[in-house]
């Protein structure tokens, strides 16, 4: 009789020195890394000043930290640092970038061009558009989680003023053709967002490349501090403007009032220096995390890869678990944090809407797990994942033939 999981885990942790639980769900949010969490101290108590205080040290202090912040969130996706407007995090990021230009492009249009599989931030904000009278088209997307372009151009009217579609899928990984949507959107006049928050510092992200008018990025994907993200908008070639949707003193070029959480600008500045420092070989080592894990997994047999594996993160992998129930499984891996879908929509029961966009059946979609690998997961981590994943799945299997 195999001992309980628990036990298992114990003994386990005191022979290897391995920490429990192994933390696999980097997709939902990442440790802020410790050199973030160095850069930012200083600015609790010490240097505490509001950015905004023009006449002292204290401010002058924090407004040269945001400065500095600004230009290094700017570095990494190419962009100038006046382009950068700080936020609470992507889902207010992506709620500007999208209700700011239908606001402010009424007088041109009324129709947005979205994907099914968007964040819920992108969808819910399509969905309260719809209800004040906009026109939103929600693209279908193939069974390797890609749109079809042919399908973009044809939905493309008269009156379409904003295409919102996201770089890399929060649940599947799947990387979207950004390039080639940002040339459409460009040759037909129509401004581009993408809700970038995978994406960024995990695979290179230049904005003048892509031809992205609008970007949302947020720092605890990218290990620094939750509460707080950034808007890229454009200023030029072409200037790109939107309605802010918080007004009270004009911060942000008038696009986003409010105190700055300067401890947190500092720490998502911190993070993208980081980021653009290491990206290369992070990338690199983290895809070979992910093909070693994928290829223990699929070893199990009956187990289905969501999502394409060409166009996909490094750090992710979505797989179902045939003849297995989802729940059982993520109860049974108490050793391993890992997630069911979107950490955003944590709360339902009913299948991930991305799964079900994809064409994956309801049963399988709900045996469905989430790997996300990031920056400190070692190669000792994945082996051991491996090894509870194929334990736990067989239990599971052989308990449903008795």
């Amino acid at each position: 009789m195999n001992p309980h999981p628990n036990e298992t885990s114990t003994a386990v942790s005191q022979s290897t020195g391995l920490k429990l639980p192994v933390y696999l769900d980097n997709h939902a949010t990442t440790p802020t890394d410790p050199r973030v969490l160095e850069e930012m101290l200083p600015y609790f108590v010490g240097k505490f000043g509001n950015a905004a205080s023009k006449g002292h040290s204290f401010g002058w202090e924090a407004e040269e930290a945001v400065r500095v912040a600004r230009e290094r969130v700017a570095k990494l996706i190419g962009a100038a640092p006046d382009e950068i407007v700080f936020t609470s995090g992507a889902t207010e990021s992506d709620n500007l970038a999208i209700k700011g230009v239908a606001e402010l492009c009424r007088h041109k249009g009324d129709h947005i061009i979205t994907v099914v599989t968007e964040h819920r931030a992108v969808l819910d904000s399509c969905k309260r558009l719809e209800k004040n009278g906009y026109r939103i088209t929600y693209l279908p997307v193939q069974k390797d989680g890609l749109i079809d372009l042919n399908q973009l151009q044809s939905a493309i009217t008269a009156k379409t003023i904003l295409i919102t579609v996201m770089a890399a899928n929060n649940e599947t990984g799947v990387l979207q053709p950004i390039a080639e949507i940002g040339k459409l959107c460009r040759e037909r006049g129509i401004l581009f967002h993408t809700d970038a928050v995978q994406a960024i510092g995990k695979i290179p992200f230049d904005v003048a490349k892509l031809n992205v008018d609008l970007a949302s990025i947020s720092a605890h994907k990218v290990y620094g501090p939750k509460g707080v993200g950034a808007l890229y908008v454009r200023r030029q070639d072409p200037s790109v403007a939107i309605a802010p949707q918080i007004d009270g003193g004009g911060h942000e070029h008038g696009m986003r009032s409010g105190t700055l959480n300067v401890p947190g600008i500092v720490g998502l500045g911190k993070a993208c220096e980081i980021a653009g420092e290491e990206l290369p070989h992070e990338s690199c080592r983290v895809a070979g995390l992910r093909n070693r894990l994928k290829d223990r997994i699929l070893a199990l047999g009956d187990i289905y890869v969501n999502g394409s594996l060409d166009h996909r993160l490094p750090g992710n992998l979505n797989v179902s678990f045939g003849r297995v129930d989802g729940q059982s499984l993520i109860m049974g891996l108490t050793d391993v944090a890992v997630s069911s879908g979107s950490a955003c929509s944590s709360a339902r029961t009913d299948a991930s809407h991305v799964l079900v966009a994809l064409g994956v059946e309801d049963e399988l979609a709900q045996s469905s797990i989430r790997f996300g690998i990031g920056r400190f997961n070692t190669l000792e981590e994945i082996d051991f994942v491996a090894d509870r994943v194929t334990e736990t799945v067989h239990q599971i299997r052989d308990l449903s033939l008795t």
